[in-house]
């Protein structure tokens, strides 16, 4: 995923949780980051990704030094501290323009600790790297609660590298091995198999090209033209689901992100939409589309809270000048295993 604007930081979001949005309400502001220290309908985010500890849900999303924020109950939101207070200079190292605004994170627990990949990149370019940090909690209270950096897993290079070592994703096969998805534009998205501490790329390397789309089955024509990011794989009974962003993200009321999904028997595909389409052949069956309220949806993930499946999203919003919300919706599947949006 590219980053937001400047300006979408400061943005107040809608959540959407199920429930009709509610006026947004004025909330007391962070001196030190601009922001609200709490927020109640609504809170800023994008690329959201979540995770429930102890029953507090945590969202981790695009921001400077990772952004994070608390709640109870998915509706009324705290903000904590970001992940990293100073950019980590392997990746000063690494991407020489970076100023610690770090992208795309993605969380998830095992092991008896929580694993955060993150983004570390160059607008526009693949001078790009994923980035792995750890913590045995993710309450900022407690005494065991403390990020550890274990710097760069991935690394893209142009010249080099057709792919973009970005947008991480974490997931277990059937046999309990990770792997984690990635990638952005250029020749689309990838999978590669991690040790099983999951600080690096397993030896020997497995790589897998997952889906891609042809420049011209992008919008338009534009230089961005066969846009795909954003991989999550979501297991459901005996079957993965891959879902990615179609399209362009990051241009408020221009956004033409909408997000698509396939599905395989196995984590390395082929993944295959409702139509049989291969996604390395640039399928994808449409899960979500802006729309009048919301211009562009993606960067999604999808989480299983209380027998109960979760598409967890942003979108910007017509209402408040298309800036970058953050969206919760919960997820059906039809009779014939395909998922949908509920907006009840």
């Amino acid at each position: 995923m590219k980053p937001f604007l400047p300006s979408l930081l400061t943005s107040a979001l809608l959540i959407h949780a199920a429930t009709q949005a509610q006026p947004a309400t004025t909330q007391p502001v962070n001196q030190s980051t601009n922001q609200p220290s709490t927020a109640t309908y609504p809170i800023p985010a994008h690329d959201p990704v979540m995770i429930r500890q102890d029953g507090t849900y945590y969202v981790f999303t695009t921001g400077r030094g990772i952004t994070v924020w608390s709640s109870t109950d998915k509706v009324n939101w705290k903000r904590e501290k970001p992940v990293f207070e100073e950019a980590p200079a392997w990746a000063v190292a690494a991407v020489p323009t970076f100023k610690n605004h770090i992208w795309a994170p993605d969380i998830s627990y095992h092991n008896g600790q929580y694993y955060l990949f993150y983004s570390v990149s160059a607008f526009g370019k693949n001078t790009s790297c994923i980035g792995l940090a750890t913590n045995k909690t993710l309450n900022a209270d407690a005494p065991a609660y403390r990020w550890e950096d274990h710097g760069l897993i991935i690394q893209s290079v142009p010249g080099r590298d057709d792919w973009n070592a970005i947008d991480p994703n974490l997931q277990f096969d059937e046999q309990g091995k990770p792997w984690l998805s990635f990638g952005s534009f250029w020749n689309g998205l990838k999978l590669v198999r991690l040790r099983d501490d999951l600080t690096g790329v397993a030896q020997p390397q497995e790589w897998y090209h997952i889906a891609g789309r042809k420049r011209s089955e992008g919008p338009n024509g534009l230089a961005n033209d066969g846009a795909i990011e954003a991989p999550f794989i979501f297991r459901k009974g005996n079957q993965y689901y891959l879902f990615a962003s179609f399209d362009l993200c990051c241009r408020g009321a221009n956004s033409t992100y909408k997000i698509v999904v396939g599905r395989a028997d196995k984590i390395t595909g082929p993944y295959l939409d409702r139509d049989g389409k291969k996604m390395v052949a640039g399928g994808g069956t449409l899960v979500l589309e802006g729309n009048k309220d919301w211009h562009g949806v993606g960067h999604n993930a999808t989480y299983t809270f209380d027998g109960t499946d979760y598409l967890v999203y942003h979108g910007y919003d017509a209402a408040d000048g298309g800036k970058s919300k953050l969206l919760i919706r919960k997820l059906n599947w039809d009779s014939a295993g395909w998922p949908i949006v509920d907006f009840e």
